[in-house]
């Protein structure tokens, strides 16, 4: 039997508040949104129905997601966010046409919060995740509503929506390979901070770095010069991974050439076309037939068998799933008995508390809190201002947009002090209220939001995450003995070698990343930390050896052997 950790870890609280570095691409979600919402926001308040916005900022929601996916891919991401948020939407209005039980709303209301975190989290949508999805069923689920109005509001829901998506797709027609470049300038920064201070923190950064420009150039379509440039400056990158070790340097990567590079790719200019990489061609060429194999039939259908087996039975995210559903349902229940008039808050607070571990949850709940209190200070101070008249009122929504998004990847909490007001200003379409009484209400629904959720999430054990790693160990295991027979094998291919290598590095940043998930979970084994770490170990040596198959370094003898 493996020996137990401590049942309690200790949570974090310092640095939790710290504000970070703004996101590279901070401003294109936050214009991509303002934009979308400005369109329909000013086309209804011309029509004087400016009550109707509730229902357009459902779908003018939906642009900000997919902002770092490659255009081809954002397309259809965007366009599964709309339908996904379309089904849910539809749901809470003819749940609210149909009943005005406050106790069957919470219900339905957790559900949908529950369902939409599973499939955020199986699909890797990436952020905003499922805290928009919560914030329009849940909103809607409360809205007064007739059945005979639903037809109505969805369509305007999906008119909106449809927007957005032309204004997350419209970058293409002037720069077609943006977010692919930009991928790849993440991929040679990472590999610099590796190459100037090797150790396996910066590894594991520049590994996952190099897997997700992989990733992006794989999903942007068919090859184009550009595109064909972007690859072979991703091959550098993983040449300065396997040529430079934690324990010192087996190679000759550049750091300030890695960064030069970065730094011309974002541009607009020409892509950097340094000399080739030994072994570039054989790599490539494995490149190539994957994305061939990407494009045919068995390639969907392994995509589609993948998120089945992300839903399926043993999955690490139906726990996450079932403490989303308890507690968001526990948070409504308690919010409605503290007489609060809108609980659907306390719902939607509880499910953006839910983090892939128990200290991230406990972090964000921290930093939720933080940011809503400050954010009702904010709104007390503006609402003067918004009342002035219907455009005023339009006129902030959009700047709190915009603050949102521009302020989010600082910290969540400083993102949150431009929300918590957006969402209390988005009720006076429906007509003014008391500002104390909202005031009130959002400050107790955050409070009860989070003592609810977070109990829940103490309560409702995860220990699937240790069964991750098991899993992520094995996976790791398999994919390592296959890339030693590849290059074992003298008859081997480059397609062969460069399937095996990809395999062993995606299964060696799943392994880190199930890990590090594990790491800040409650009430589960202890970790195997000497075998993970021998399994990262081998795992290197065995991609260094991949790449001296492939030509892309020459290893120094060890002990007179090559």
């Amino acid at each position: 039997m493996r020996p137990r950790k401590p049942s309690v870890h200790k949570l974090p609280v310092t640095g939790i508040l710290r504000l970070n570095s703004p996101a590279e691409i901070w401003y294109k979600p936050a214009l991509s949104v303002v934009v979308a919402s400005a369109v329909p926001n000013l086309l209804l308040y011309s029509l004087d129905r400016l009550d109707l916005v509730m229902y357009t900022m459902a779908g003018s929601l939906c642009a900000l997601y997919g902002h770092n996916l490659p255009y081809a891919r954002r397309a259809h991401t965007v366009l599964r966010v709309i339908l996904g948020m379309a089904a849910g939407f539809a749901v809470a209005l003819v749940t609210a046409s149909l009943t005005g039980s406050t106790a069957v709303l919470i219900a339905v209301g957790a559900l949908l919060a529950a369902v939409q975190k599973t499939f955020c989290d199986a699909t890797r949508i990436g952020p905003p995740g499922n805290v928009i999805f919560a914030f329009v069923t849940s909103a809607a689920l409360f809205a007064p509503q007739e059945l005979g109005q639903v037809p109505g509001h969805l369509a305007l829901m999906l008119a909106a929506g449809a927007f957005a998506w032309v204004v997350t797709a419209s970058p293409a027609l002037w720069r077609r390979e943006g977010p692919e470049r930009l991928a790849t300038a993440r991929a040679l920064d990472a590999a610099a901070a590796y190459a100037a201070e090797p150790d396996r923190r910066t590894r594991h950064a520049a590994a996952a770095a190099v897997q997700a420009a992989w990733q992006a150039l794989l999903a942007s379509g068919r090859p184009t010069p550009v595109r064909q440039g972007l690859e072979r400056l991703v091959v550098h990158a993983e040449r300065a991974l396997a040529t430079t070790a934690v324990d010192g340097p087996v190679g000759g990567a550049d750091p300030a050439e890695l960064r030069r590079w970065a730094e011309a790719t974002r541009g607009r200019g020409p892509v950097p076309a340094p000399p080739p990489a030994p072994g570039t061609v054989e790599q490539l060429f494995g490149i190539d037939a994957e994305r061939a194999g990407l494009r045919m039939r068995r390639g969907r259908r392994e995509a589609r068998r993948r998120l089945l087996r992300a839903l399926g039975p043993g999955s690490p995210v139906l726990p996450i799933a079932f403490r989303t559903l308890v507690g968001c349902a526990l948070a409504g229940y308690v919010s409605s008995a503290l007489g609060v008039g809108h609980p659907y808050w306390a719902i939607v607070t509880a499910a953006s508390v839910y983090q892939p571990n128990l200290s991230l949850s406990w972090s964000r709940a921290l930093q939720r809190t933080v940011g809503n209190l400050l954010g009702v200070l904010v709104f007390a101070a503006v609402i003067p201002l918004a009342r002035i008249s219907p455009l005023a009122l339009v006129l902030c929504v959009l700047f709190f947009n915009f603050a949102a998004e521009a302020l989010i990847t600082r910290n969540y909490w400083l993102g949150s002090i431009a929300v918590t007001p957006m969402a209390l200003l988005i009720l006076e379409f429906g007509g003014f209220q008391p500002a104390g009484e909202l005031i009130a209400d959002r400050a107790l629904d955050t409070l009860v939001g989070v003592a609810v959720g977070f109990l829940a999430a103490i309560a409702v054990t995860n220990r699937r995450a240790s069964g991750r790693v098991e899993r992520a160990l094995a996976a790791a295991g398999d994919a390592r003995e296959r890339a030693e027979r590849a290059v074992a094998d003298p008859a081997a291919d480059a397609l062969v070698i460069e399937t095996a290598r990809r395999r062993l590095t995606a299964a060696l940043v799943e392994l880190r990343d199930a890990g590090d998930v594990a790491s800040g979970e409650w009430w589960q084994r202890a970790l195997p930390e000497e075998e993970l770490l021998a399994a990262e170990q081998a795992g290197h040596r065995t991609l260094a050896a991949t790449a001296q198959r492939q030509g892309l370094i020459t290893l120094p003898p060890v002990n007179g052997a090559v």
